[in-house]
This record gives structure tokens, C-alpha cells and sequence, in this order.
């Protein structure tokens, strides 16, 4: 018997991942925290000095920042926070910009000293906007989850301070409870009444991204590249549906995604290739929402041990996701959702994330591909067995070896992969300069 604080808790799990977001979630997390400074400025800052940890500097550098004209990098993002943001929408905080205003935010982001430093701190989402205008100097802080604040301070008074937690699950609903055979009970006995405003809103919203990545010219337009190989084949309409949702977003589309594990890629993943099978197989929109809602979970349960910001690319945990909701949907059994899991687990972990940036939706085909095959595999009677590389025996064991594989043994491929995108960038600065520009 499912219990009622057990169903609760998935409820509250899903509400807090399935957030809807504007353009990537790490350029937004710094345009929020910059339209919050500017809030506690009250007026326009001459000069910023922005304190982030290295996986920020690595997921903001190659992506377009939404509603900019095609602004990239660290400086976009915090001039559309200043000059258009509303921090009240949260990670929509620059999802209504007006045309009339790209021009003001290209022109303070080339024309304002911006001082970009690598923060020396133990969390992987870190972010310290500090600024000064005329008469004042405001500091915000975010660490942990993309709109997670744990500092504002005016003029030397601290007006939020809270000492952040060794954990990226800050403020959020611990997800220990999580194991495959209860996300397979909680989808197919929860109310739909309960799931449906979250995970309806994922559907809707990352359909619409993935249309528009099909459409228009978007980065190196890879949904359109499979698509145009086998037009009918379901496994290519999956992976390039998912695939051209992230075409859109990491060139800029201003269309919202519902993102999952702070990610918008992975909430397309999770999602968009998993409604095209619903639509092959025919089946009705609760049954559509239950498979997404199993396809999160499974991802959020993996993300778990291997956490927000990773040097492991958070799309395979969505693609093995898309896997288990093949199974639940032309199997329905836990033994099938199980060795689906493993299955496809071990076809691509250890992809590396080497930022946001257009070749995302490359590896987003290719997790999906590996979530598909894991259910093939499963059909077929096939399995890799306890002893293949990280697969052991059992999956939620199996799982907890990809969080291993990604905090521990990934570390130093993270600052590689940093070093190796960040040694042609300028010198890094110390601060504020000591007079204001002119």
C-alpha cells in the first residue's frame, strides 16, 4: 500500500523540479540574481563585480541569454537581469523583455565594467552579484538551486543571511524516498487531479519548444538533421523531438520550458520523446501524464546522487528516464522498468558536460537512444549482469553507482573540462576598479 506521506512527498518532489524557466537555467540564475541587486539598489549599477563557481562559467559561456538579440555569455545575462529583469517571475525573470529594451542591454553589457571571478567555493551552483550605483552597494547570493538566495545585503547590512548547506537539495523535499518500484505504485495509483497542473505544464510547454526547434534555424539544427533520415520510425520522431527542443533553447528561443533537475534540457528529455510514443501508441492524456511523471522521477532519482551541476551530462539520466516510460507503457511490469534502467545505464554513462551550448541536443539523441535500447534489450531478453563495469546487482544499487561515478570519480574531469574552455578567456580580475568609469 502506497502511503499517504510517501505519495505526498513524490507530489511535493515533482512541484518543486517541474518549474517553468526562460533560456538556460544558469545565465538565468545569474539575470535573477542581478535583477534582485538592482531591486535592493534601487537604481541602475555603474559597475559589477560577479563571483560564480566554475560550472557556472562553463554552462553560461556558449549559450544564448533569451530576449538579448543574441547576446552570449556572463555579461548578457547580468545586463538583462539589470536592465529588464523582474526577479518576481523567478526563472522567468527575463521571459517578457520588449524588443524596445535589446538594444539598452546590449549597450550596458559592452559598455559597463563587469569583473568576472571564478569563486574559490565547495558548491557547484554558486553566485555572487555584487554592485554599486551612485549611492549605494548591494550584494545578492545564490548557492545550491538556481533561485536559492542565501544573501542580500545593502550597504554593509545584511538583510537575508543564510549559511548555505553542503548539499545542492537546499530548501527542497529530500528525495532518499525515491526507488524505482515506488515510482512505478505512485504513478499508476495517483490521482491525476494531483499531477497534472506540473507535469500537463511540462508537456504543453516543452511540445511547443520542440515544434519551434523543428521549424526555425536553430544552433546546428540536429532535431531537423534525424528527423530528415527515417520521418516515420518512432525511435528517430523521439530523439529528434527531444533533440530539437534543446536546438531552440541553448540558441535563444524566448519560448518557456518546464525544466527538471534545474535544467530545461533535461526536462525536455524527460518528456517531449515520451509524449510522441504516447501519440504512436494512441494512448489518452492521463495515461501520457503518468509516463512523463515516471519518466521525471526515474531522472530525478538518478540526479539524486549525481547532483545539479556535474561534470556528468544530466540528459542520459533524462534519456534512461524516456527508457523506464517505454517500459511502463508497453510493459507496465517493475521487473521490465528495472532492467530497462540498468540496461541503459550502463550503454552511456560517464558522458561528460562540457557546458550548455548547441552539441546538447546531440547528446540528447544519443541518451534517448540509450533509454530505447535499454527497453529493446529488456524485449529481447538480453541484460547486462552484476560485474559489466558499474552494473550491479540490482538497479536501485546500480543507481547509487552512477552518483559515485559522478561525485567522486568525475571531479577532476570537471575542472578539466573547465580549464580547457576558460584558458583562452581574459585574465582573471580581483574587483572593484577604484574609480567609477567615466
Amino acid at each position: 500500500m502506497f502511503s499517504k506521506d510517501l505519495e505526498q512527498a513524490y507530489v511535493s518532489i515533482l512541484q518543486e523540479e517541474l518549474v517553468p524557466a526562460t533560456g538556460c537555467t544558469e545565465p538565468i540564475a545569474l539575470a535573477f540574481a542581478s535583477a534582485r541587486m538592482k531591486e535592493l539598489l534601487g537604481e541602475v549599477p555603474y559597475e559589477i563585480v560577479a563571483e560564480v563557481s566554475g560550472n557556472i562559467i562553463k554552462n553560461v559561456k556558449s549559450v544564448v541569454v533569451p530576449n538579448t538579440g543574441g547576446l552570449k555569455g556572463i555579461e548578457a545575462a547580468i545586463a538583462a537581469g539589470i536592465i529588464a529583469g523582474d526577479a518576481t517571475q523567478g526563472l522567468q525573470v527575463i521571459g517578457s523583455i520588449s524588443h524596445t529594451a535589446k538594444p539598452a542591454i546590449k549597450a550596458y553589457a559592452q559598455g559597463t565594467p563587469i569583473h568576472i571571478i571564478c569563486a574559490d567555493t565547495p558548491h557547484l551552483l554558486d553566485i555572487k552579484i555584487t554592485g554599486k550605483s551612485t549611492h549605494h552597494e548591494a550584494t545578492v547570493r545564490i548557492a545550491n538551486n538556481h533561485s536559492n538566495v542565501i544573501l542580500e545585503e545593502l550597504d554593509g547590512t545584511k538583510l537575508v543571511e543564510i549559511a548555505p548547506s553542503a548539499s545542492s537539495e537546499d530548501n527542497l523535499t529530500d528525495k532518499s524516498c525515491l526507488t524505482v518500484k515506488d515510482i512505478l505504485s505512485f504513478v499508476n495509483t495517483v490521482a491525476i487531479e494531483a499531477i497534472e497542473p506540473m507535469v500537463g505544464r511540462q508537456i504543453d510547454y516543452n511540445i511547443r519548444i520542440a515544434k519551434a526547434g523543428l521549424i526555425g534555424d536553430w544552433g546546428a539544427n540536429i532535431g531537423s538533421v534525424i528527423l530528415n533520415e527515417v520521418q516515420n520510425e518512432i525511435q528517430t520522431v523521439m530523439k529528434a523531438w527531444g533533440a530539437a527542443g534543446s536546438d531552440a533553447r541553448m540558441s535563444g528561443c524566448e519560448l518557456p520550458v518546464v525544466i527538471l533537475s534545474g535544467s530545461g534540457n533535461q526536462g525536455i528529455t524527460a518528456s517531449v520523446p515520451v509524449v510522441k510514443l504516447c501519440e504512436k501508441l494512441g494512448v489518452d492524456r492521463e495515461k501520457t501524464i503518468r509516463a512523463v511523471a515516471l519518466s521525471d522521477l526515474v531522472a530525478i532519482e538518478q540526479k539524486r546522487g549525481i547532483g545539479r551541476l556535474s561534470a556528468y551530462c544530466g540528459a542520459v539520466s533524462a534519456g534512461v528516464g524516456v527508457g523506464a516510460a517505454m517500459a511502463y507503457l508497453l510493459d507496465g511490469s517493475y521487473r521490465a522498468l528495472a532492467h530497462t534502467i540498468v540496461n541503459a545505464v550502463a550503454i552511456i554513462s560517464g558522458t561528460i558536460c562540457d557546458g550548455a551550448k548547441p552539441s546538447c541536443a546531440a547528446k540528447i539523441a544519443e541518451s534517448i537512444d540509450a533509454g530505447v535500447l535499454g527497453y529493446h534489450m529488456w524485449e529481447m531478453h538480453q541484460q547486462f549482469r552484476e560485474g559489466d563495469g558499474i552494473v550491479t546487482k540490482g538497479v536501485e544499487e546500480t543507481i547509487a553507482n552512477i552518483g559515485i561515478l559522478a561525485q567522486e570519480g568525475m571531479q577532476q574531469t570537471d575542472k578539466t573540462i573547465l580549464g580547457i574552455m576558460t584558458e583562452a578567456s581574459e585574465k582573471p580580475t580581483t574587483g572593484f576598479s577604484e574609480k567609477r568609469k567615466g
